[in-house]
């Protein structure tokens, strides 16, 4: 393979013309996260010695704040890895991947408390680049739903059907996020389901206004009376919907199962717009016992295990935590 060049741009003006659908690598979320507060993106692109693009990686960099102890810190992270020039072979896309993260990694060892990979498309990927860069595997789980071989309604229990069908009859509907009113029940609630996770990330409202307004993805509020007890968002990307964000007031309104509705329109949405896939981009570690796992797993989809990469700035604390999550 020619010899690669591989720069870091964090000003859309400057990033040149890319290929590829992967929403989750191009110029437009670039952009919008551009103009999200307490995001900076990064693209990492790599060039032959004529100048042709071979692969580029969006990144984040998360500015956050815990309370418990009071601290300030930022993160980066990546959802997959990248995208390749669809002429170059698996191994020089491998190859190709090393050098990017490498230059990330050494650019983020100063910015960033951690580094953290997730939503890889194979569970070996990278795995010589990860471990040579002093990156840690952390066992997690993936599920999807196939949407092309079978109505998804086939997959649901009769218990399931049932539920959806006597929360319906209640009241209890869902529609997408179409104006400002529909926007602010939509932040509020997910920043109140996750206001006790310290781990989860939520952008601001403004990343979630870009995203109302593109074709790329849609935004649900699930209501009963007028209120909002539900909500989710979509993101398309190679003819797959991506479950990304979720929220369900799922105690106080336990008789409406605000969770089995919100997710059913999702995956019913997808189903009709004629995705091959709906994949749930977070349902956690793999723990004997998880019980929104059970959940996402009862509307028929397939578990996979995969890897979820970190690397912590901290050296001492980088050795102790590859040492604890040695695979």
């Amino acid at each position: 393979m020619q010899e690669v060049e591989v720069r870091i741009i964090t000003n859309s003006n400057d990033i040149p013309p890319m290929e590829g659908s992967n929403v989750f690598h191009s110029r437009q979320l670039f952009c919008m996260y551009e103009q999200t507060p307490r995001i900076k993106p990064i693209m990492i692109v790599a060039t032959n010695r004529g100048g042709t693009m071979v692969g580029h990686v969006l990144a984040t960099l998360r500015y956050r704040w815990t309370w418990l102890p009071p601290f300030l810190y930022t993160h980066c992270r990546i959802y997959g890895e990248g995208c390749y020039d669809t002429q170059i072979s698996d191994k020089d896309k491998e190859e190709v991947f090393g050098k990017m993260l490498a230059t990330l990694t050494h650019a983020m060892s100063y910015r960033a408390l951690y580094v953290e990979w997730s939503n890889l498309s194979n569970k070996l990927f990278g795995y010589r680049h990860f471990r040579t860069n002093g990156y840690f595997p952390v066992h997690w789980m993936s599920i999807h739903n196939s949407l092309h071989s079978m109505a998804p309604q086939e997959r649901l229990s009769s218990k399931r059907i049932n539920r959806i069908k006597a929360a319906e009859s209640k009241g209890v509907t869902t529609v997408r996020v179409k104006n400002d009113e529909d926007l602010e029940d939509f932040v509020r609630l997910l920043n109140r389901h996750n206001r006790m996770k310290p781990v989860r990330y939520i952008p601001d409202k403004e990343f979630f206004r870009g995203l109302k307004d593109r074709d790329e993805a849609a935004l649900f509020v699930t209501r009963y009376q007028g209120k909002t007890i539900g909500c989710s968002s979509l993101l398309f990307s190679d003819n797959d919907a991506f479950l990304w964000y979720t929220a369900f007031l799922r105690k106080r309104y336990i008789w409406l199962h605000p969770d089995l509705i919100t997710i059913w329109h999702a995956i019913d949405y997808s189903y009709k717009n004629g995705y091959s896939h709906i994949r749930f981009m977070d349902v956690g570690l793999p723990f004997k016992r998880n019980r929104f796992r059970e959940f996402i797993l009862g509307f028929g989809g397939k578990p996979v295990s995969v890897y979820r990469w970190f690397r912590c700035n901290v050296g001492w604390i980088n050795r102790v935590l590859s040492w604890l999550y040695r695979d």
